[in-house]
């Protein structure tokens, strides 16, 4: 994979804005954990390779268990999510991948019987941040890995 632009240096102000953002929403009421589920499954979904990378470095370097990390793919099968995790999944799923008709009242129903009304609207800010960050790095072709050093995550382990 050749890197089209790098969007980050090119218009630094803007990554900067998206970057604040994400830090607020990470030390909002939301759990780490679940945090990096949602990118996690998110870049999943949109075929994200530079952000997948990331932010399974990141939960890594978060403490996170490596059986988990590969098992958020199939983690409707998986015994290893709790049911606040489940709920965060299914919202990321939901809100990434927008049925024609927007969210269906039963999932809405299920997410917000694990979810406060203020942590809801920290996970839905958080699911549309990773899609941004998702999208940029997608159009632009980030190479998966080439900010490791910067973002401190040769630290990890994984490369």
């Amino acid at each position: 994979m050749t890197e089209r632009l790098n969007h980050m240096r090119q218009v630094p102000a803007l990554t900067q804005k998206l970057t604040e953002l994400t830090l607020a929403l990470k030390k909002g009421t939301v759990e780490q954990t679940i945090l990096s589920l949602v990118e996690i499954r998110g870049s999943q979904l949109n075929g994200c390779a530079f952000c997948l990378d990331m932010h399974i470095k990141q939960a890594k370097l978060h403490g996170e268990r490596e059986l988990r990390l590969h098992h958020v793919a199939i983690w409707r099968e998986s015994t290893l999510f709790n049911d606040r995790e489940r709920a965060a999944l299914t919202w990321t799923e939901a809100l990434t991948r927008l049925a024609p008709h927007g969210v269906a009242d039963d999932t809405y129903a299920q997410v917000r019987a694990q979810f406060s009304e203020d942590e809801l609207v920290y996970l839905t800010y958080m699911v549309m941040v990773i899609n941004a960050w998702n999208r940029a790095s997608i159009a632009f072709r980030s190479v998966p890995g080439s900010q490791d050093k910067a973002f401190g995550l040769d630290k990890s382990g994984l490369s």
